[in-house]
């Protein structure tokens, strides 16, 4: 009865974490999500470029949400978003913006690109480079959440080599996240409501796992003498 009891009440915390994170998730990204809801993507994408670093340290909290709940802390959700938004509020919208100044540049120069001789070598070369900056974007993102006072410059660094060196993750965690993208623009109120918080656990799990090694360098055991 108590093993019954104990199941029964991880998975109501395991939804009452999920409906909570899914609340603060449009909260802290309410730009990006007022922008969705009442323009097109394809004529808007410089507003939603300007205003994605508004949104980075409620991604970032909701990231801390979720390793809290991880490590077992299931009841101060509240209390562990607005600690996170706070300590992570500024490198989260510095490392946002360079990461969209960054894809806008590669943008543009793939557009101008497109439709020209010289465009089938470099498209190729300027949609890796695209693919590679998101990927590193949100290791980033999830780095920042786990260490606030980490350089950016070390985090781009590590975050770079270990997207590549552990594609297979990063291939995953894009996959989720257009999976995500196409419920949201076809069921924005399922997409927010119920299938944000377990995408963004697996998409944060993944992550976590690729920067693994940079966050928890392994302690060289002491030489005996």
């Amino acid at each position: 009865m108590r093993s019954r009891h104990n199941t029964i009440t991880a998975i109501f915390d395991g939804f009452y974490v999920a409906l909570v994170t899914n609340l603060l998730l449009v909260l802290g990204c309410l730009p990006l999500v007022t922008l969705v809801f009442t323009t097109e993507a394809a004529r808007s994408w410089p507003l939603y470029a300007l205003t994605a670093p508004l949104c980075a340290p409620g991604l970032c909290a909701v990231f801390a949400v979720m390793s809290a709940y991880s490590a077992g802390d299931s009841g101060g959700v509240l209390r562990t978003y607005g600690r996170a938004w706070r300590a992570t509020a500024r490198p989260a919208m510095l490392w946002t913006a360079a990461a969209m100044a960054a894809l806008v540049v590669l943008a543009v120069d793939a557009r101008a690109a497109w439709g020209h001789r010289v465009g089938a070598l470099a498209l190729p070369v300027l949609a890796t480079l695209i693919v590679l900056t998101i990927a590193t974007t949100l290791l980033g993102l999830v780095t920042i959440a786990d260490r606030p006072t980490a350089r950016l410059r070390e985090v781009a660094r590590a975050c770079v080599y270990l997207a590549v060196r552990r594609w297979y993750l990063t291939v995953a965690s894009l996959l989720i996240l257009v999976l995500l993208a196409q419920i949201l623009a076809a069921r924005p109120a399922i997409a927010l409501g119920l299938a944000a918080a377990p995408l963004l656990y697996v998409v944060w799990a993944n992550s976590r796992f690729t920067v693994r090694a940079a966050l928890d360098p392994p302690t060289t055991a002491p030489q005996s003498t």
